[in-house]
């Protein structure tokens, strides 16, 4: 069953394709809130990794205990084949929204 990514999924989706496989939660909560200027919540953060991880477009697995947590293991998330194609197809949906429009969307011409 495919359905569309929203927004803050395909933001996620697209902090982990970046920071790449085995990255955790609060590594792509930074990537979103350097790159967008937005709060990304923890709560909403994790609610949308384990929907993604539900859907099958990521998973989910537990890192090694660390002295620095106490001995509590992360989770770590990595982007699926599923997943990849998920932001695939958001991208050229995007790409074929945007063409023929670009000029419209310059600083300055509003």
């Amino acid at each position: 069953m495919s359905r569309a990514l929203g927004g803050f999924e395909q933001l996620i989706l697209l902090a982990i394709l970046r920071l790449g496989d085995d990255t955790h939660g609060v590594a792509i909560r930074r990537e979103i809130e350097a790159r967008t200027g937005k709060e990304a919540s923890t709560g909403a953060l994790y609610t949308t990794l384990e929907r993604l991880e539900t859907r099958g477009l990521i998973t989910g697995r537990l890192g090694e205990p660390t002295a620095k947590r106490g001995g509590r293991r992360k989770k770590l998330y990595s982007l699926e084949a599923a997943g990849m194609a998920a932001i695939r197809d958001s991208y050229d949906a995007f790409a074929s929204m945007i063409r023929g429009v670009e000029a419209k969307l310059v600083p300055g011409d509003r």
